[in-house]
Order: C-alpha cells, then sequence, then structure tokens
C-alpha cells in the first residue's frame, strides 16, 4: 500500500529488500523480454521493455515509503545551478464566487509559495524585469497525483520545462510553482482542494503583476495532475493566458471513465498507472485532495473532473485560449483525455485544439528523455508553438 512503510525502521527495512532484490530480478527480466509475446506492448523493444519494468519497480518502492530520497516542497528554497528560487505571494484578490466557498470549507487560504525559474541553454535562468514586449513565458505546475513531485530541479518533472523551454526563442524561460501538495492518513489531512488551485494562481499573479509579463503571452503546462480546468467566473484573472499545454493530464478523478473495455482497464503496460491498484496510489490521491468533500464531488466539479462523463457535469470550454493535449496509448487516463478532447473540440473548435497521441507510449513520458516518444512530441509541440 502507499505510504505502508513510510515510518522507521520499517522504511529503512523496506528498502534493504526491495532495492537489491531489484537488481537480482534486472537478469529476469533480460531474458523474459528477450521474447517479443512477453513485452506489455507488441512495438516495445527489449530495452525498451526493460526500462519501463525498472521504472515501474523503483517506482512502487518509492510510493511505499513516501519517496526514497525527500524532494523540496513549499516550506523553502533549495538552492540550485539548474534554476533560480523565488518567493511568490499569495493572491487571494483573484479568489471569487465558488472557488471562495470551497476555499472557506476546506479551510485552505492563498499564501506565501516557492517557484524556480528555468532559463534556455545559455541565459541566466531568472528574466529580467520588466520583460521585453512580445516575450512569453511558460508557467508549468508539475504532475505527482497533487500528492508527490517538486517544481525542484531535482524532481524527476523538472525535465519537461527544461526541454520546453529549448523548442523556441520566443519562449525562453519558465516559472516552475512549488505548490502545496495534499496528503491524508498516514500523513497528516493538509492543503485538499482547491489549495493547488490557488497557488497556481499566485504563480499566474507573479508573471503578470511581478515580472510583467502580459497574460496573452504565459502559456500554462502541466503535466499528469498539474492542471485545472479554470472556470472563469470564479477566478478573477488578470487575463486570460495565450495558451494551455496538457501533457497526460488527470482529468476525471470520478470513477465515470472505469467501464469494460476502456483504457482504465485494458492498458496495463504503463510505468505509473499500472502500479497504482497495486499500492493504492490512486485512491490515495483522490482523498487527500479531495479532502472535506469526500469522493463524490469528482464526479460533477468541473475544476476537479473536467472530462467526468456523468450527467450532471456541466463542464464548458467556450473562450478557452489554444490547447495542446499530449496523450500516451498506452496509459490508463487514455480515455479520458479523449473525452476532454471532445468536449474542448465542440466548444472551441477544431483549428484551437491540437491533439496528440504517442501509439504504446507511457502515462507522462516526457518525464523520461530515453523515451522514442519523447522527439516527435516535442517536435509537435515546437510546430504548435511557432
Amino acid at each position: 500500500m502507499v505510504l505502508e512503510y513510510i515510518k522507521q525502521p520499517w522504511k529503512t527495512l523496506y528498502l534493504a529488500y526491495h532495492v537489491p532484490a531489484t537488481l537480482c530480478v534486472l537478469p529476469v527480466w533480460t531474458v523474459i523480454y528477450a521474447l517479443p509475446i512477453f513485452r506489455p506492448q507488441p512495438g516495445w523493444s527489449w530495452g525498451h521493455a526493460i526500462r519501463i519494468a525498472l521504472c515501474r519497480r523503483l517506482n512502487t518502492i518509492s510510493f511505499s515509503v513516501g519517496g526514497i530520497t525527500p524532494l523540496p516542497d513549499h516550506h523553502a528554497i533549495v538552492s540550485s545551478k539548474e534554476a533560480q528560487g523565488i518567493w511568490i505571494d499569495g493572491a487571494p484578490e483573484l479568489i471569487t464566487a465558488d472557488l471562495k466557498l470551497w476555499t472557506a470549507i476546506s479551510k485552505v487560504e492563498s499564501t506565501r509559495i516557492p517557484g524556480y525559474w528555468f532559463g534556455k541553454n545559455g541565459i541566466v535562468p531568472e528574466p529580467k524585469t520588466p520583460v521585453q514586449p512580445g516575450e512569453k513565458v511558460f508557467l508549468f505546475l508539475h504532475g505527482g497525483g497533487y500528492t508527490a513531485l517538486s517544481a525542484h530541479p531535482r524532481s524527476l518533472t523538472s525535465v519537461i520545462p527544461r526541454c520546453l523551454i529549448e523548442l523556441s526563442s520566443t519562449v525562453p524561460h519558465a516559472l516552475a510553482v512549488e505548490y502545496r501538495l495534499s496528503s491524508t492518513h498516514p500523513l497528516p489531512v493538509r492543503h485538499p482542494f482547491p489549495t493547488a488551485l490557488l497557488d497556481a494562481l499566485a504563480g499566474y499573479n507573479y508573471l503578470v503583476n511581478v515580472a510583467g509579463y502580459h497574460p496573452s503571452n504565459i502559456i500554462v503546462v502541466g503535466d499528469s495532475a498539474g492542471v485545472e480546468n479554470k472556470g472563469v467566473t470564479d477566478v478573477r484573472l488578470p487575463g486570460p493566458p495565450g495558451g494551455l499545454i496538457l501533457l497526460a493530464p488527470w482529468t476525471d478523478l470520478s470513477d465515470s471513465h472505469d467501464i469494460p473495455g476502456s483504457s482504465s482497464f485494458n492498458n496495463t503496460g504503463d510505468i505509473i498507472d499500472d502500479i497504482t491498484d497495486k499500492v493504492g496510489l490512486t485512491y490515495y490521491s483522490k482523498r487527500a485532495f479531495l479532502g472535506p468533500y469526500g469522493l463524490g464531488m469528482a464526479a460533477t466539479n468541473r475544476y476537479i473532473s473536467p472530462a467526468s462523463l456523468d450527467p450532471l457535469a456541466n463542464t464548458r470550454f467556450t473562450g478557452f485560449p489554444r490547447t495542446f493535449i499530449q496523450a500516451g496509448g498506452a496509459e490508463r487516463l487514455l480515455d479520458q483525455m479523449r473525452t476532454l478532447r471532445d468536449k474542448m473540440v465542440a466548444d472551441m473548435g477544431e483549428d484551437n485544439v491540437t491533439y496528440y497521441e504517442a501509439p504504446e507510449a507511457i502515462h507522462d513520458y516526457l518525464a523520461f528523455p530515453w523515451h522514442p516518444a519523447c522527439p516527435p512530441t516535442l517536435e509537435a509541440i515546437q510546430k504548435w508553438l511557432s
């Protein structure tokens, strides 16, 4: 189970057994995957199948102990050669309507959090202010089920903003927001919805009112759980962003897509998705994120599950900025991402929604530079940016 061995001495004992055991099983994988019939996806190479198996094993270990090595969080800025840390003040003035009510129910508030600037190779990470007219920027919201990982360069997903800023000379910087992570038993119950959204808004406000970017020059990027639907009636934005890049977005926290024959059941070769049932990660993340609202709210809330198939769900995308959606053909979230695509196209038109699906690719594969789908996907994003 997730976090089952988080306390000492059980964490040390668990790691002392499972890390060496992983090394012992490597030769077994090399033999098994020599035969294509035993590889999770028919198009995977022998080496690719072994890498996926190793990553799945390490992720299982990490989820069971709450992380093999600690990552920075919202409490402090941790210095790094790859990025420049800054403090981002809260923006309570942007909260209104339903979002204000949900904030009161969850007993959370907008507060100061860290952020990390990434700069294109050869330039300083933090842009000079005020920025040049027309200069664009990525606002990056990392994945991790709202309960794990970090905006810091040491985190697995930091490779994504570092790759994106190399794609276009017009977008030389990315600001990664260290939003507060949700948690629940056996950890303290903290930071449920809409905490992550409040912190994302603070990052957006910083880019506009401190760094000096025009809203139309901000491209919001989220991988996995890093982006939420933003209802314009509930957020007093200084202006809409110029674009959205949704990388393997988790857009339905309900069970509306969990039906026989769906990707939820059929796609079992993924690094992340295939182990979530084994360690209970998905259920833990839902409980932690939904907090006082319970699992029932996931089916109809447009912020939490914009791709929900529930008939009571009322998510509309009219007026949203142009959007790029990336999906992996082997991941369990595939069907809900296709639903999101269809809903956005219906409201925004095909010209404003670009959908890229990599055949037989795993969840959030852009976080793994060795994955064969990375180069063509980055090329597609580069074309979308131009």
